[in-house]
């Protein structure tokens, strides 16, 4: 009995040095497998972003009229009427009392066409729920606040967090971009005038 007991002692001295060699290269190979995972990231393809807008501007066509989308694409954001005021105005057939400047990314921003009297600013989000980007390209985010507005202006509006214009967006900025929509206007005009005595 007392040989045997001697004998598995000398076997665990024996595998003591073995079996702390194989779990010291375990913990290493399980630190090392930790690091790869932590910068195995998927492959970043530069051209998706951009397809992506793309994708999303041809939406936006379709979805506004061409007067919208010229503006989009000649100035970078779209006016539409508010609501009440677009009822009021179509009765009437005089300007609307307020409009709404749509931009990508931004607040949208209340002001009178009349005077351009800034009203304020409306603060919503349209988080991209298909994972990955944590916003939507910028066609797409001006498409959803105009689909908001124009579908359910008092839902958007109340829902919004709302602020005196200035708090995100530079008022000289905005006044900026309503004398280059009244320059853009002007100039359409007068090419549907040219187009018209021809």
């Amino acid at each position: 009995m007392l040989a045997l007991l001697a004998l598995a002692l000398v076997a665990v001295a024996l595998a003591a040095p073995i079996v702390v060699r194989e779990t010291a290269r375990r913990r290493a190979a399980r630190r090392a497998a930790k690091s790869r995972e932590a910068f195995d990231l998927p492959l970043y393809d530069p051209g998706r972003e951009r397809r992506a807008e793309q994708r999303a501007r041809e939406l936006l066509r379709s979805c506004v009229n061409a007067e919208e989308w010229a503006m989009y694409r000649d100035l970078g954001f779209i006016r539409i009427g508010g609501k009440h005021a677009r009822r009021d105005a179509d009765r009437s057939g005089r300007a609307p009392a307020y409009a709404y400047l749509i931009y990508a990314h931004k607040p949208i921003v209340a002001f009178v066409p009349q005077s351009g009297q800034l009203l304020s600013e409306y603060c919503v989000e349209f988080p991209d729920m298909s994972g990955g980007r944590h916003r939507l390209p910028a066609s797409d985010d001006v498409l959803a606040k105009w689909m908001a507005l124009t579908s359910d202006e008092d839902r958007v509006i109340r829902r919004a967090n709302m602020h005196l214009v200035g708090r995100q967006l530079d008022p000289a900025r905005i006044r900026r971009d309503l004398w280059r929509l009244a320059e853009w206007e002007r100039r359409r005009q007068r090419r549907r005038q040219v187009a018209s005595s021809e």
